[in-house]
């Protein structure tokens, strides 16, 4: 069953400690979770910045706490021509 996204992530790196402690398949996981808008453990007025950023093109932030530690996936605001260029997912230490 495919899930419908929200926007596109753009160019997805990943921090070396990132994609160390995470792995591809939980990237791959966390990050089809920012995509359809289950932005993680977010307080309510992060979660509502998201929602109101899908509508204006500001940054979106996801953050997750996982079995290897909290994850962060960041996706740039849209650029002059309406377009997310990237993503990164990372640990708040990378930060």
């Amino acid at each position: 069953m495919k899930v419908a996204t929200l926007f596109a992530l753009g160019r997805v790196v990943a921090t070396p400690g990132a994609f160390q402690d995470f792995g591809p398949a939980l990237i791959a996981e966390l990050l089809q979770r920012h995509l359809t808008g289950d932005w993680g453990d977010l307080d309510a007025h992060d979660f509502e910045a998201n929602n109101q950023a899908l509508r204006t093109g500001e940054r979106l932030l996801s953050a997750y706490e996982t079995p290897a530690g909290r994850c962060w996936i960041i996706t740039e605001a849209t650029d002059d021509t309406g377009t997310r260029r990237s993503t990164c997912v990372l640990r708040p230490q990378d930060y």
